[in-house]
């Protein structure tokens, strides 16, 4: 796929009536905005012409709904002070755009070689990422937020699903509000679960609406893992990764799965 080919993929997955286009050719740059507020997105298309080498569909799928919701949230006025209490983590692939807009960066922090965290006011039906701008406006700063989101996350739900494949045991939590994965970042919860695991544990979110717990007992366990993990990849709305990380002490260490059942 080249420039032109995306160009013409996005404008025909994101039009609508209300929606306008330009496209910059000299900065390579495709705005999307709304005709009456005339707010919009900026994105660059260099970057999801890397990630589609290896993601394909799945990288325009995650831009596709990366514009859908920024735009759905444009024009109204969100109030951190007023929605505390709706104040989340969420987990993206670091492949996720690090901007809101041009100029205005999100909250994010880093979480492993294949994760990041962003910040989420939950609206309802939809969730604004916290970027740069909105704490300015809020006269909020970035501690408040982290520190407000990591409390909330842990009122979310734990309840989980068990399944066991040829004497390996899995774990699925999948409640669809939104923040799935974004328990990876429980640790109480993390630490209760390692210690019911008997084998070695493995954390998994391959995409953000749902996250795996594997109770690892013997080596076709693995093999199972990463078909499982590939496969929530490949389908998932919003993909993160389909690697799997190592759980042992509160550190999560990503566990590469080879051929012929050999990891490291």
């Amino acid at each position: 796929m080249d420039s032109k080919a995306l160009r013409k993929e996005l404008e025909k997955r994101l039009k609508s009536e209300n929606r306008l286009f330009t496209f910059d050719r000299e900065k390579d740059v495709l705005r999307i905005e709304d005709k009456e507020t005339r707010k919009g997105v900026n994105v660059s298309l260099p970057p999801i012409l890397g990630r589609w080498e290896t993601m394909k569909e799945k990288a325009i799928d995650e831009v596709v709904y990366y514009v859908n919701e920024a735009l759905a949230v444009m024009g109204k006025e969100p109030s951190l002070s007023e929605r505390e209490k709706y104040i989340y983590p969420v987990i993206r692939s670091t492949s996720f755009p690090k901007e809101a807009k041009e100029g205005v960066p999100f909250l994010y922090d880093d979480h492993t070689a294949e994760t990041r965290i962003y910040y989420a006011l939950d609206m309802g039906t939809t969730y604004r990422l916290i970027d740069k701008e909105l704490l300015e406006k809020e006269n909020w700063d970035a501690r408040r937020v982290r520190e407000t989101a990591k409390f909330n996350a842990r009122s979310l739900s734990t309840s989980v699903k068990k399944d066991e494949v040829a004497d390996n045991v899995f774990y699925f939590l999948n409640t669809n509000d939104g923040y799935d994965s974004s328990r990876i970042l429980n640790e109480k919860w993390l630490s209760e679960m390692e210690e019911k695991v008997e084998g070695v544990m493995t954390v998994s979110v391959p995409h953000a609406d749902v996250l795996i717990i594997g109770d690892i007992r013997n080596e076709t366990g693995y093999d199972i893992l990463a078909n499982m993990t590939m496969s929530f990849f490949a389908n998932g709305r919003i993909p993160i990764t389909a690697l799997s990380f190592l759980y042992e002490n509160g550190k999560l260490e990503p566990i590469f799965i080879l051929a012929k059942n050999k990891r490291k």
